[in-house]
């Protein structure tokens, strides 16, 4: 067997690593390196790999610590079966690729996963002594997310939130069935297994605000995230959301991840051969935000589509508008901020501001116009000082107006 060059191991574990969508830095804290003499820092501009939920560019160097696995999951391109390349990191290969890159200011921080090879724990201990060689060694300050392997040894996870900024396991697919179908090795118990323990640490580590108690050691101060995997399954999206509201409140969650599934060379016949629509991924994150900070529960946001989906032509808190429409117009000099938020184009910062603004005089269309981003959405569903609507008040005449054309639906 030929040996692989340090450059062709990162050819074959950066690209295989593609598939894991939850690396995103925003939550994390910064770590200080000025008294200790160390490097990184979890803020910086470098080349940008993805954005953080509150729109800031960041950059991660996203490995695979190898693309080896034990496990023969059908979704996945590692798995044991697949005819791939496969290649593998050292820890100091993996150390110094991330010393190297962060000294070109090429990233600002490690995303590292990991194929199962030997057994959980091993491949586990591994990916914590990246993390702490980084941070001990090279008192490397910079932000790191370690994926978890969730049936490792409790001291294993313990230890992995001591030196990274985020932990993540990966639920797979939203039901219990599906995995079981499709990756028979992993047990959906486990993993929930993992997420609680990495909840409890969690809660350990919340600093208690009574000054008399000690300031706890921190655990992943960036909290844990999850994915899904979209579309390899029958789940709908009704089903999806279900799963992820479940998460969020059970766990503690910072974010769940959607991947839209992609087919693999030599795939199971259970597998679709076609992906979902990309924009079916990017209508879930829309949905996602409207549960976790808009008050919207699951029920009313698929409610808005067919046979259990999210409307792909709009967003869904378009759709719940148009659906809802004795709901409307909303008063914004008198609506409270839950009805407000309800208001198709008005987000939170502008409702905030709306609230703000009333307070000192009487809003008109214009104002309103101001302190938002774009009026025409808000416009039909709003009454000011000045303004009521009317005319549009055909749901298939207001749809066509604020649906987008397929060539800018594209850009989503």
């Amino acid at each position: 067997m030929v040996a692989l060059t340090l450059t062709r191991k990162l050819a074959i574990l950066a690209d295989a690593a593609k598939y894991d969508a939850s690396c995103a830095s925003s939550g994390s804290e910064k770590r200080d390196s000025t008294k200790s003499g160390g490097i990184g820092s979890t803020e910086g501009s470098g080349i940008c790999h993805s954005y953080a939920p509150d729109g800031r560019c960041i950059s991660l160097l996203k490995l695979l610590l190898t693309n080896f696995c034990v496990y023969d999951c059908a979704y996945c391109i590692n798995r044991s079966s697949s005819n791939v390349e496969r290649a593998r990191f050292s820890v100091d290969e993996v150390v110094q690729l991330t010393l190297d890159f962060y000294k070109r200011n090429y990233i600002e921080g490690l995303f590292l996963s990991s194929g199962i090879i030997r057994s959980p724990d091993y491949t586990m201990e591994q990916m914590v002594r990246v993390a702490r060689t980084l941070r001990e060694t090279h008192l490397f300050a910079g932000y790191i997310h370690l994926k978890v392997i969730p049936n490792a040894a409790p001291e294993l996870l313990a230890e992995a939130g001591r030196w990274a900024d985020r932990l993540s396991t990966n639920i797979e697919l939203p039901t219990d069935s599906a995995l079981e179908n499709f990756a028979p090795e992993k047990r959906p118990s486990e993993i929930r297994t993992a997420m609680a323990r990495l909840r409890g640490k969690l809660d350990e580590t919340t600093p208690d605000k009574k000054p008399t108690k000690a300031k706890p050691e921190k655990f992943a101060p960036a909290g844990q995230s999850t994915q899904m995997i979209v579309g390899a399954d029958t789940a709908d999206d009704n089903a999806i959301l279900t799963r992820a509201a479940g998460l969020y409140s059970g766990y503690k969650l910072k974010r769940v991840y959607y991947s839209a599934f992609s087919p693999i060379p030599d795939a199971s016949s259970r597998l679709p051969l076609s992906p979902p629509p990309l924009m079916r991924e990017h209508r879930l994150y829309q949905a996602d935000w409207l549960i976790r900070f808009y008050g919207f529960d699951v029920p009313e946001i698929v409610s808005g589509g067919e046979g259990g989906h999210l409307d792909l032509g709009v967003d869904p808190k378009l759709a719940w508008a148009l659906k809802h429409r004795a709901s409307f117009p909303v008063d914004v000099n008198r609506a409270d901020r839950e009805l407000l938020l309800r208001v198709p184009g008005l987000g939170i910062n502008g409702v905030d501001r709306v609230i703000s603004s009333r307070r000192h005089h009487r809003l008109t269309l214009a104002d309103v116009a101001r302190l938002t981003a774009s009026i025409d959405k808000v416009r039909p569903f709003i009454a000011a000082a000045d303004w009521t609507p009317g005319g549009l008040t055909d749901d298939l005449r207001l749809r066509q107006k604020l649906t987008p054309q397929p060539k800018q639906l594209e850009l989503f």
